[in-house]
């Protein structure tokens, strides 16, 4: 069984001088990429870090951080890679349930985390990468005076890869922890469906915390194939790039579709002669949008489904999928395909048994790329991996053929521009606020974003509250994503006898004439 970096290693003994990554006027060949994670490899095992060891990287996407999955890898530590749209307070406790050790962040984001570094528990070392941050020693010093040879430490294909934190119904983030093994076979899988070669550039946009970037990146390296990195999605750049920079495949959620199609007044003018394939998930997807997608970029489309505790992807709508939908089977444009080689899917009723084809149900999904558990969370482990299956919250409905559609979150999640979002967390911090008496959150449709969250407020007796004050009051306390954008009040929240907000119920009127998708 092969570990991450052996893909790497291999890679840049076959074609040192091919490029590894490409972002803005900077070049990285293999050779560098791999003398470069031998660097830091020995930089981190001489810091004193074992393997299992927990280090946290808070970036935009950046050669950087591409290089240290496999740096990280070699000396057998753990890359935490945190989202930075959220808020220092959130941070603070995804690196202490972490136990991280070591942070490196962009300068922006180490000024933002200075005032809650007093509270960082096990943190002990704070690098700067891309430039200097006030009271953070440098990262590219961390690591200068190390060999660029490999160091010696054997990594079993079983130890912790990486550790990447998804939302809980709970309201606090949940750290999935995936192996060498998992990863992996998951990229094994990938090359089934997404194929590549040498030379071929993947459009990286997405962020590299996102389960799926970072299966997309690791994936083109696996094939020999070069990095282009875009720090930030602006809708302009990635048309240019899809364009004019011989791109072969690009990893988009819906939201950025939309925005290319609509917000680049050129975008259907242009020619894609080297796009061979978009590949789309994370999200729902309008049906026009994809269409349009199609005539425009005149590629083949594959969409994934799947979630962090799988590595990433679980189904596939394959590009011959796309095609027998446009051909007369339009319905399949409303499916998540089918399982990839090796995994199994079954929707099972709520004492876990499966269900005949075409019954809705939750999706359980088996193979060998799915989670080793939660850190530090025996029990939502054991909930979530029931009898070797990972339960995924989501409900939906196997036809005949084998195909997936997805009919609606079983855990009331909101998948907003490709970011999961639970009312659960918002509503603790609307709960917070002194003219509120009840609360309750939701995802209501949005041509671009797939959803947006919408808070249905309950005021106390008395109160005179503002949608203007309910918004400000969130603002400080939620990552921007996770923000409401709208806020209705309403005298009171429809309950089932036990008492459980009926939100379907507070679905239905925005939902009417639209399909709520899952990608």
């Amino acid at each position: 069984m092969l570990r991450l970096h052996d893909t790497l290693d291999y890679r840049a003994r076959e074609h040192a001088d091919a490029d590894f990554a490409l972002q803005g006027d900077r070049q990285l060949t293999y050779g560098d990429a791999h003398a470069s994670a031998n660097r830091i490899a020995h930089a981190l095992i001489a810091e004193g870090l074992v393997p299992g060891d927990r280090v946290a990287f808070l970036s935009k996407n950046s050669i950087e951080q591409a290089v240290f999955y496999y740096a990280a890898s070699k000396a057998g530590v753990v890359p935490v890679p945190l989202n930075y749209r959220l808020a220092p307070p959130e941070w603070a406790y995804i690196l202490n349930d972490a136990g991280a050790k070591l942070v490196i962040a962009q300068p922006e984001f180490a000024t933002a985390l200075n005032p809650v570094r007093d509270e960082l528990a096990s943190a002990k070392r704070f690098l700067s990468a891309n430039g200097p941050a006030d009271g953070w020693d440098s990262y590219d010093d961390f690591s200068a005076s190390c060999p660029p040879t490999a160091p010696d430490r054997d990594i079993s294909p079983e130890a912790d890869l990486y550790q990447m934190y998804t939302s809980g119904t709970t309201g606090r983030p949940k750290g999935a922890v995936l192996a060498h093994r998992a990863v992996t076979a998951q990229l094994h899988q990938a090359a089934m469906a997404m194929g590549g070669a040498p030379g071929q550039r993947a459009l990286i946009v997405a962020p590299l915390y996102h389960a799926a970037a970072a299966i997309t990146a690791f994936n083109t390296v696996q094939m020999g194939g070069t990095l282009y990195i875009q720090e930030d999605f602006v809708p302009a750049d990635v048309v240019r790039a899809l364009s004019e920079e011989q791109i072969r495949v690009a990893l988009l959620v819906p939201a950025m579709i939309q925005f290319c199609l609509t917000a680049v007044p050129d975008v259907a003018e242009r020619s894609y002669e080297d796009l061979e394939a978009i590949i789309y998930g994370a999200s729902p997807i309008a049906e026009q949008t994809l269409r349009q997608a199609i005539e425009v970029f005149g590629c083949d489309f594959l969409q994934g489904y799947g979630m962090t505790e799988t590595t990433a992807v679980v189904t596939y709508l394959f590009p011959e999928d796309h095609r027998k939908a446009l051909a007369g089977r339009p319905e399949l444009l409303l499916s998540a395909g089918r399982p990839l080689l090796g995994t199994d899917v079954r929707i099972v009723d709520e004492q876990g048994q499966p269900v005949p084809n075409g019954t809705i149900g939750e999706v359980a999904v088996r193979g060998p790329q799915l989670m080793r558990g939660y850190w530090n969370r025996p029990e939502d482990t054991d909930a979530a991996l029931r009898n070797g299956w990972m339960h995924t919250g989501d409900a939906g409905i196997l036809d005949d053929e084998g195909y997936l559609f997805i009919q609606d979150r079983v855990k009331d999640m909101i998948v907003s521009g490709g970011e999961n979002v639970y009312p659960r967390e918002v509503e603790e911090v609307l709960f917070q606020h002194p003219g509120i008496a009840d609360a309750a959150v939701i995802g209501i449709p949005h041509e671009k974003w797939g959803e947006t969250i919408k808070a249905i407020v309950v005021k106390k007796e008395g109160q005179n509250v503002s949608a203007d004050d309910v918004l400000a009051f969130c603002r400080d306390k939620l990552g921007g994503y996770k923000q409401p954008r709208s806020v209705d009040f309403i005298a009171e929240l429809p309950r089932n006898p036990s008492g459980k907000v009926l939100k379907k119920d507070l679905r239905e009127p925005f939902w009417k004439g639209h399909s709520r998708r899952v990608g």
